[in-house]
């Protein structure tokens, strides 16, 4: 495709939302009916007669008292203020131990909630304050919550040690475990396991649409989520580490996905704190652009479309169908926001996960219902499976996880969307009009994990007050290094990974130049499991890994 061609479609598809009038082609801006987008607005603003809730809870720390019985071999002292060292600057710092609760199967569960710097590296102090509208600006201190498990039977032994779970994302919480099966079943036979949930997410003072909504203007939000990347939420880990721990004690680090992204700076800034570090769902890029991440991505996802349709060659049509309704009608979601093509496509990010493909097709034959509507219950599955009105660091702060230092600071400026503009091959395989014009045998592929402006414009109603706030983050340059190639290349932690070959999310050839950096680093490619491998097989995933680590098992042999 001609590079005009290519840059024409990214226009119409990406840039300006893949929404059209119902008579003549696309329209900028335009994406739906302007009382959908007034109603998108009041979603975004925090709805009609009430005011957001607060950020954070008001006062000096978090409420209550903490309980006298404690599961870990640290001290605990429930809100007991204390400071915390980190380049040189004194840093505030309180811890709460919850109650601890019985589990099925015999698991012991009890909470703990730290108070942490938002700012690491600022001097302790300060606070919250407002402006003369009531608008806050960012706290100095946010709440991080942990949750520590352990088989009952062990409760009382000293020296068990500790294995941190870091979650994929960015944007995600911890599981929430109710039995001792998958991957923490098999952890808790030698581990005390934290789940923690990172900066931002479940318990961790949550970032929503509304709490951004009242801070004062988009360069404060901005701002403030500067401080949501893997660099800050280690310093979390390595905070949670000392109290629940020791100051002493090492423990294994298990990061799946984003997960890992976050255990390799944990690698290059505190290697001394691990014992063994797991990465599942590959190793991140070190020294690739973020073009570079989404001209391969772009590549994988391509042929997983090729492979669903072929295992499903009547999905074809339907996919098409389904385009031109979206495409000629607005169609309002139940939740706010607009089902438009570009959304619609965005399903693709199933494509990447066990029993992505069944999942898909079978959301797919019960589109439409008996008027020849689309049904509400697929309208509302469609909002089910896309996270990102309820998780918006997970697109607004998406690109920024690759601006990773090593020659690559940014900025990201929208990077999926100008490799779908500069690139004719991208832009061909993904040229989804060109696959409705009439006669056209293609298929429209669908797309994964790529960020895009529009997202921003309507479609995700809890997105749209957000576009100038993404916009400052996706033109900053200078972002601090996440990672430390000097440091990787002396790290003497013994670590393995477990790389799967079809992995559409972490880019397979570019874990492996990763794991070369370090001299200890063992990587055991598999095409048994998609990116949800730990998901779906986590026992003997966990074990494998484990063994790698320890020389029980030569892989690579």
């Amino acid at each position: 495709m001609p590079r005009a061609a290519a840059a024409r479609l990214a226009t119409s598809l990406f840039l300006a939302g893949c929404s059209s009038s119902r008579t003549s082609g696309f329209r900028v801006h335009a994406l739906a009916s302007s009382a959908i987008i007034r109603k998108v607005a009041g979603a975004a603003s925090g709805g009609v007669g009430g005011a957001p809730p607060l950020l954070f809870p008001r006062g000096p720390g978090p409420g209550g008292a903490g309980n006298a019985r404690s599961l870990s071999t640290a001290k605990m002292n429930a809100n007991r203020p204390s400071s915390l060292s980190s380049g040189g600057h004194a840093e505030s710092f309180s811890h709460e131990e919850g109650e601890a609760v019985r589990l099925p199967g015999g698991i012991t569960s009890v909470d703990h909630t730290f108070r942490v710097p938002l700012e690491w590296g600022r001097r302790a102090g300060g606070g919250e304050g407002s402006d003369a509208d009531g608008r806050r600006q960012p706290p100095a201190d946010i709440e991080v919550f942990a949750r520590e498990l352990v088989l009952t039977k062990h409760v009382g032994d000293k020296d068990r040690p500790f294995l941190l779970f870091l979650q994929g994302g960015p944007g995600f919480p911890a599981p929430r475990v109710s039995r001792p099966e998958g991957w923490w079943g098999r952890a808790l036979k030698e581990f005390r396991v934290i789940m923690l949930d990172q900066r931002g997410t479940g318990r961790s003072s949550p970032v929503t649409h509304k709490t951004l909504a009242e801070m004062d203007g988009p360069e404060t939000q901005a701002k403030f989520l500067e401080n949501f990347r893997a660099d800050s939420i280690v310093e979390d880990c390595e905070a949670v580490r000392r109290e629940l721990a020791g100051g002493d004690a090492k423990w294994t680090v298990l990061g799946q996905s984003f997960g890992g992204f976050c255990l390799l700076t944990y690698l290059s800034k505190h290697p001394g704190s691990l014992s063994a570090g797991l990465f599942t769902g590959g190793l991140p890029p070190v020294g690739r652009t973020p073009d570079e991440v989404y001209r391969a991505t772009y590549r994988r996802v391509a042929e997983r479309n090729s492979r669903f349709y072929k295992r499903y060659p009547g999905d074809v049509d339907k996919v098409k169908t389904i385009l031109r309704h979206v495409r000629d009608r607005d169609v309002e979601l139940p939740a706010g926001g607009v089902l438009t093509p570009g959304r619609f496509l965005q399903l693709g990010l199933a494509l990447g996960g066990g029993g992505g493909f069944e999942s898909l097709h079978y959301l797919l034959e019960n589109a439409f219902d008996a008027r020849g509507e689309l049904s509400f219950s697929f309208l509302r599955e469609v909002e089910n499976r896309q996270s990102y009105d309820t998780n918006p660091i997970y697109a607004i702060m998406h690109e920024s996880i690759y601006l990773s230092g090593d020659g690559v600071e940014g900025p990201s400026g929208w990077s999926a969307e100008r490799v779908l503009a500069q690139d004719p091959e991208v832009a061909s395989l993904f040229d989804w009009e060109g696959a409705l014009e009439e006669g056209s045998a293609r298929p429209a592929y669908m797309v994964a994990e790529m960020i895009y402006r529009w997202m921003f414009d309507g479609p995700y109603s809890c997105l749209f007050g957000l576009k100038d706030a993404a916009e400052l983050l996706a033109s900053k340059e200078g972002w601090p290094a996440l990672y430390d190639r000097s440091a990787l290349e002396k790290c003497d932690v013994p670590c393995a990974a477990a790389v799967y070959y079809d992995d559409i999310y972490v880019e397979r050839e570019f874990s492996d130049e990763t794991s070369r950096i370090m001299p200890d680093c063992k990587i055991w490619v598999t095409n048994r499991y998609q990116h949800s491998g730990l998901r779906e097989d986590g026992d003997k995933v966990l074990d494998t890994l484990l063994g790698m680590t320890r020389g029980e098992i030569e892989l690579p042999s």
